[in-house]
């Protein structure tokens, strides 16, 4: 059984996005050429779990995270569950390894002040990148929605008569999320300055580059980094934070948890109610200030 078949069944079975799909084949390999450089396997099928810390060693010595190390494991673990369900091996030399322990990972929303100050106070240019910047801007905030999700985005997904795009999820699980007018204004001008690119390579994408090809996901990176960075001091600003803003802003004004999560796409509460700590935090605030006991 190869790791190759593993693969295959990561991304034709179970549906993992290419990005996903990537990450496990580089740290699958990643092991197995620790294998053949210190051991001189060939192959990693039957290997005793103490090879598998022999890695772990040499991986906080080269100074990874915990974070990036317990992934590592994780997709390690799962090809070996792999090869066990498929009859390849009897037992996961990995069933009995515990993750090593993390600090929790916690992550400040962009305030609605500064998301305000991005859309009305930067003066984006009025040309192809920068209408295309600002709707990108604009519909990670009022969508919520990943950045592969953005960038897989197709024109046949906008439905302009309706005000809803259709959003292809992870694990090819789909939903419908309502644009907010102003959004939809900003779809109608960036599609007319996408009109006026001389070449389009990647015709049936909504988001491309100046070439004519799909954006990419660094490109997407740097852009909300660039403009954030004019508004804002926070250590991280990423499209995932803008994520998690669009989570915590509608948390904060009162927005059902339920409906939340369909919006994120979440397939259950508990991912969602990673968001609500910010939440918590306004309705304290709300608390102190409007009970009759609360010391003012």
């Amino acid at each position: 059984m190869s790791v190759s078949s593993f693969i295959s069944y990561l991304s034709l079975e179970k549906n993992y996005s290419e990005h996903t799909v990537q990450a496990y084949s580089s740290d699958i390999q990643g092991f197995c050429l620790f294998c053949s450089k210190e051991y001189g396997l060939a192959e990693i099928d039957n290997v005793e779990y103490g090879l598998v810390r022999n890695w772990i060693v040499s991986l906080v010595d080269q100074r990874l995270s915990n974070r990036s190390i317990n992934r590592k494991i994780a997709s390690l673990k799962a090809y070996y569950k792999f090869l066990q369900r498929t009859g390849a091996i009897e037992s996961n030399p990995l069933a009995k390894h515990k993750a090593l322990k993390t600090s929790k990972k916690i992550e400040v929303p962009f305030s609605p002040q500064e998301m305000e100050a991005v859309m009305s106070q930067i003066l984006f240019e009025e040309d192809f990148e920068g209408v295309r910047d600002k709707l990108i801007i604009d519909l990670l905030y009022t969508t919520g929605i990943r950045r592969a999700e953005l960038i897989q985005m197709k024109i046949i997904d906008v439905d302009f008569e309706n005000k809803t795009v259709r959003v292809l999820g992870k694990r090819n699980k789909e939903r419908i999320v309502p644009l907010l007018d102003p959004t939809r204004n900003l779809f109608l001008k960036y599609f007319k300055e996408r009109k006026s690119l001389e070449i389009i390579n990647d015709r049936e994408y909504v988001f491309l580059l100046r070439s004519g090809n799909k954006i990419y996901e660094t490109l997407v990176y740097r852009l909300i980094n660039n403009y954030f960075s004019k508004v804002s001091s926070k250590v991280k600003k990423s499209p995932h934070i803008i994520r998690h803003t669009f989570a915590t802003h509608l948390l904060n004004k009162g927005a059902d948890l339920n409906s939340v999560k369909e919006l994120l796409g979440h397939s259950s509460l508990a991912s969602t109610q990673v968001y609500t700590h910010n939440s918590i935090a306004e309705l304290k605030k709300i608390h102190a200030s409007s009970h009759p006991r609360s010391k003012k």
